[in-house]
């Protein structure tokens, strides 16, 4: 069970990194979406164009690639929601066993398949070199290849979670919150 909960550390630790690297990514799309605003109505009021689609695409481009690369670290940090309302009120064990039964019954499987079902609409927009159909826009590909990426790192951290509920099962040993453990919960 040490190489398990070493290899859990090690997700654990690889996605957090991840996830404080990409939470920047939210104040480069707040200042870019400020650019834009002013530019708008700065450019209107001399005369003159300083905004761009690519502005307003580079916006939503960057919350995408918040979003998605951002949900493992979420998972890690136990920041995302539970409709479970039985889940609180359950014993440690009880929880393990409903995390490790939901990661490798739903979450798994669910990853793999957006992975796969990805796939080929991102090796379609590689093989032609997608761009906006918008004037000035930005290349779709880069972005729809993070589609799968997401996927992947979301599937890596659920088996770090499924790590931890079968160390908590089998040993009894519960793996500490990231916020217990010190660890930055981004």
């Amino acid at each position: 069970m040490g190489r398990l909960s070493q290899l859990s550390g090690w997700i654990d630790r690889a996605t957090g990194a991840l996830g404080r690297g990409v939470s920047w990514l939210a104040l480069v799309m707040v200042l870019i979406g400020a650019y834009n605003a002013i530019a708008r109505y700065l450019g209107r009021f001399i005369g003159h164009e300083l905004s761009s689609n690519a502005y307003i695409e580079a916006q939503w481009y960057l919350f995408s690639a918040l979003f998605l690369l951002g949900a493992a670290d979420t998972l890690r940090a136990d920041g995302h929601v539970r409709v479970d309302v039985l889940y609180g009120r359950l014993s440690a064990r009880g929880q393990a066993t409903i995390d490790l039964a939901g990661t490798m019954l739903l979450l798994l499987p669910f990853c793999a398949l957006c992975f796969w079902v990805a796939l080929p609409s991102v090796e379609a927009s590689w093989a032609i070199a997608e761009q906006s159909p918008d004037p000035g826009g930005l290349p779709r590909y880069p972005l729809k290849t993070l589609i799968p990426v997401a996927f992947a790192l979301l599937g890596l951290q659920g088996l770090s979670v499924a790590a931890k509920a079968l160390v908590q099962l089998v040993t009894g040993e519960r793996s500490a919150p990231p916020s217990e453990r010190g660890e930055a919960t981004s």
